[in-house]
């Protein structure tokens, strides 16, 4: 009975995939069906089965995963790899399994409309365009860090702690729900990662568990990068998988928040978008743009650039390819580097608010 399963199972797999390609061809009706249809109640239903326990399900989900895998490698090397019929039926068996729950649990997301097209705005901008608006995001981000601090050349001091930064990133979805009601975020789910110390040497701030839907982030990273984190997983829960969108999630609903530090925290993420895009293409104009910057801020991202080159890891360019080519796989041609699109986003986004 057992052996007929695995063969039936190994059987789906190709089935998966080939379903995959075909879905790739219709985001409209993944859209419409999945990602706005059936996702909702699947993420909601994970949260409150999970939500409530203080500690990741999901983190420990992936060490007894890892741990099988290296036992699975030991027992095949010790026995030779004999009676492949057997094993080679299992492996792809709990392979299939392991990837209909990924993409029917979260997965598909990475196939829907893409944001802008929701969003109903362009994805080009002029270069005056991006000048325009980085020069805005600098006069906003001055404003609020002066606001904050009485002094252009302190670095801001966040009143909350690391666990707290939870609820602060919550209310940035409530107060947007109104006018964006599809981010709507009940029965939560974040939780600070169990693996943080390793993630940090990986070089990586967070990370969302598809088949468990918790929202981890990275609880050694300098409180300044955690608001956009946070907001950031969370936009992966409501159904943005794409990173460039769960990015340009994490600027909304934080340069939006009621709360200034967060506003702080959002507007200065954006800047570093928009900057990185100007002194990409025109460097000169963005040097000058720096210098316009409060040395406040500027320290600000200083701490975090010190921080990950203390904990810089001679693997860490490896786990960074892996995870570009895993985006890539998934419907994410850029990989980890889709910086312009997020941009775009904002750009036109804040062009359609002005008219």
């Amino acid at each position: 009975m057992k052996k007929k399963l695995n063969i039936a199972l190994s059987i789906l797999l190709p089935v998966q995939i080939v379903l995959i390609e075909l879905l790739k061809t219709n985001p409209v009706w993944i859209e419409h069906f999945y990602s706005k249809g059936l996702y909702p109640y699947i993420s909601q239903s994970l949260r409150v089965l999970l939500g409530w326990i203080p500690f990741s399900i999901g983190d420990f989900l992936y060490a007894l995963l890892i741990f099988g895998l290296i036992r699975w490698m030991y027992i095949r090397i010790k026995t030779k790899f004999k009676a492949p019929k057997q094993w080679i039926f299992s492996a792809l068996a709990t392979l299939s399994i392991i990837y209909g729950c990924f993409n029917l649990f979260w997965g598909y997301n990475y196939y829907r409309l893409p944001l802008h097209i929701s969003l109903e705005i362009k994805t080009d901008y002029s270069p005056e365009e991006l000048l325009t608006y980085t020069t805005y995001l600098i006069k906003e981000s001055n404003r609020l860090h002066k606001e904050i601090t009485q002094n252009d050349t302190l670095q801001v001091k966040f009143p909350f702690t690391k666990l707290e930064v939870d609820e602060m990133a919550i209310k940035g979805y409530e107060n947007i729900s109104q006018e964006f009601p599809e981010l709507t975020y009940t029965q939560r789910s974040l939780k600070p990662s169990l693996f943080s110390i390793p993630l940090t040497y990986m070089g990586f701030n967070g990370y969302l568990n598809p088949l468990t839907n918790e929202a981890q982030y990275n609880r050694q990273i300098p409180l300044f990068k955690l608001p956009s984190t946070t907001s950031h997983e969370i936009g992966h829960q409501l159904g943005y998988a794409k990173e460039n969108e769960a990015n340009y999630m994490a600027c909304l609903t934080t340069m939006n928040h009621p709360d200034i530090y967060m506003r702080y925290a959002g507007y200065t993420f954006a800047l570093q978008y928009s900057l990185g895009e100007v002194l990409k293409t025109q460097p000169c104009i963005g040097q000058n743009l720096v210098g316009t910057i409060n040395t406040g801020i500027l320290k600000d991202y200083r701490e975090v650039r010190l921080f990950w080159e203390d904990h810089n890891n001679p693997l860490e360019p490896f786990f960074k390819l892996f995870y570009g080519n895993y985006l890539k796989a998934n419907n994410q041609p850029q990989g980890i580097k889709s910086y312009s699109y997020v941009v775009a986003l904002l750009v036109n986004q804040h062009q359609k608010n002005l008219k």
